[in-house]
């Protein structure tokens, strides 16, 4: 494949990349672009103000810059459409009230140290230098989150109790990760010394301290101020679900489609269950004979690692050649168990060179120390290969024909997961998934993405609950009872998500959404081409887009 000219509108989003780099270094981080490792953004309404500015340059640019090709238009609906919708969000003021148990700034100051290279001397200099500046990261989000309490906005009292619990672990002078993380330094392979260990000592110490401060503000100020209904309303609702899922959904028809896919799902779990366990078996049943099956069972998270790491490997081998041409930088992946003990299973991208590879992440809780293959082979492939790793890898690699946007930024849930999720049962349909054991993880986890479309709906745009869910309206305790009855998981585990759904409105249900959208485009595809349609050549020109909105897709994919 030839190298693409560089247009003015790849031109306009390298230099918006660039300039958001430089304004959000943790997104910089995440991304894998080099040079703000040392840095933390401006969490502040001028920081915040600061990007709406480049927003609104960018968007200004992009409008008047010529169309040169087809990838230049993906490039411009895809970018117009993120930009504009920022906009829209700063407007509404959601983006001054950003707490919630899973994704917000309060984590992210912290989640994005994982990420970071810790091998040399300069990597914890590095280290040092961003973990100083927590202590003004901290002040400057307090300053927003009051500002967006000053009009109006506050997340729900359940987010602001849990942000406290979570705020109060990081603030602990002695178990802080932020104490002790940099206590542990080893640059080059031997503790930290010399100015260098008491440059990291202060910046820990400083770090906890500031997280102190920041338990103090949503203890005596948010909290007193934060609704106790966990409903954000259809108008928020609607924007956070663009943002998510990358297109407008019909949301009633959407909801009453997630009722249907629940059902659906649940009579396809019950059909393995009783190929596993016998007529007239449970879901208790089956999951009781395969939990006391030595065969499924991992023992400590060196197990779990080794057989994430074998599993992922297996799985690049047997695809690559066969049903994708995977490039030899995607053919690693490296599985690690997450220094978090919430309980999540993630994927984090490449660096843009390829030096830090892409990396599947388990999150383990205290005192989990058994796991069951069953379960999780399908989130392997969900994170790994065909799903996030092929997808996002894959676009990193790209760099002959997308900007830097479009390879290292661009990112839509409803793409991204949607994909991940029709990854899964691409496993299925190219015989991965035979074993009946792993066909009803499988299940279980479609049916758990089927649960949060009607939950995460229902709740935040205050439907009306069918008769066996409690009927009247939707709320938190009505959503709990759904949850339990159809997603086979940990109790500790299942709140969790459910309070992730609660602070997060639009993101859970954009994986089953997205998913759908991704087979329906498929199908598409398949009818226009008739006989000639070519999977894998199908497949190989939805990779190399990057991750586009679910609403421009289609013509991506034209």
């Amino acid at each position: 494949m030839t190298v693409r000219q560089l247009t003015p509108i790849d031109a306009i989003a390298n230099k918006y990349t660039a300039a958001l780099a430089e304004l959000n270094p943790i997104l910089a981080t995440e991304a894998g672009i080099a040079g703000h490792d040392h840095q933390l953004p401006d969490l502040s309404p001028d920081g915040l103000s600061e990007i709406t500015a480049l927003t609104t340059r960018t968007l200004t640019e992009l409008a008047a810059a010529p169309v040169a090709d087809q990838t230049d238009e993906v490039t411009k609906a895809a970018l117009t459409d993120r930009l504009q919708l920022h906009l829209q969000l700063d407007a509404s003021g959601d983006l001054l009230a950003d707490l919630n148990v899973i994704a917000s700034p309060l984590q992210g100051l912290r989640d994005v140290l994982d990420l970071m290279p810790t091998a040399t001397t300069q990597d914890w200099a590095n280290v040092a230098s961003r973990v100083r500046l927590v202590p003004e990261a901290v002040r400057g989000y307090i300053a927003s989150l009051r500002e967006g309490a000053r009009r109006g906005l506050v997340s729900a009292q359940l987010q602001v109790d849990e942000g406290i619990k979570q705020a109060s672990e990081l603030a602990d002078p002695k178990s802080s990760f932020f104490v002790t993380f940099l206590a542990g330094a080893t640059p080059d392979g031997t503790a930290a010394s010399g100015p260098l260990a008491h440059d990291l000592e202060v910046a820990g110490r400083a770090a906890a301290a500031a997280y102190g401060e920041l338990v103090e503000f949503l203890s005596d100020e948010l909290r007193p101020l934060a609704p106790a209904d966990d409903a954000v309303g259809r108008e928020r609702y609607a924007l956070w679900s663009h943002e998510f899922v990358g297109a407008v959904v019909d949301l009633d028809e959407t909801y009453e489609w997630g009722l249907d896919e629940l059902e659906r799902m649940a009579a396809e779990q019950q059909t393995i269950v009783e190929q596993l366990a016998g007529p007239g078996a449970t879901m208790a049943d089956a999951v009781a004979l395969l939990d006391n099956d030595p065969a499924q069972q991992l023992h400590g998270t060196q197990a779990l690692q080794e057989w994430m790491q074998r599993t992922a490997d297996e799985a690049i081998a047997a695809l690559d050649g066969v049903h994708f041409d995977i490039a030899e930088q995607l053919r690693r992946i490296e599985c690690r168990i997450a220094p978090t003990e919430n309980g999540g299973i993630y994927y984090t991208g490449p660096s843009d060179d390829f030096t830090r590879p892409g990396r599947m992440w388990w999150s383990v809780p205290p005192g989990v120390t058994t796991f069951a293959p069953w379960r999780e082979k399908t989130t392997v492939y969900h994170e790994g290969v065909p799903g996030h790793h092929l997808q996002i890898a894959q676009a990193v690699a790209n760099r002959d024909q997308l900007n830097d946007w479009r390879r290292l930024i661009s990112w839509s849930s409803g793409h991204g997961e949607g994909w991940a999720l029709y990854a899964e049962r691409l496993m299925q349909e190219f015989g991965f998934m035979d074993d009946p054991a792993d066909r009803l993880g499988l299940i279980d986890g479609q049916r758990m993405r089927a649960a949060r479309v009607v939950v995460d709906i229902g709740v935040h745009c205050r439907m009306k609950a069918p008769q066996r869910w409690g009927g009247g309206i939707w709320n938190a305790e009505k959503a709990w009872e759904l949850l339990k009855a159809n997603v086979n998981m940990d109790h500790a585990f299942l709140r969790f998500e459910l309070n992730r759904y609660l602070g997060w409105p639009g993101q859970a249900p954009s994986y089953k959404i997205g998913q759908r959208l991704w087979e329906q485009a498929r199908e598409q595809a398949r009818v226009a081409a008739g006989p000639s349609f070519d999977l894998k050549a199908w497949h190989a020109t939805a990779l190399n887009l990057g991750s586009v909105p679910l609403a421009v897709l289609p013509q991506a994919l034209a």
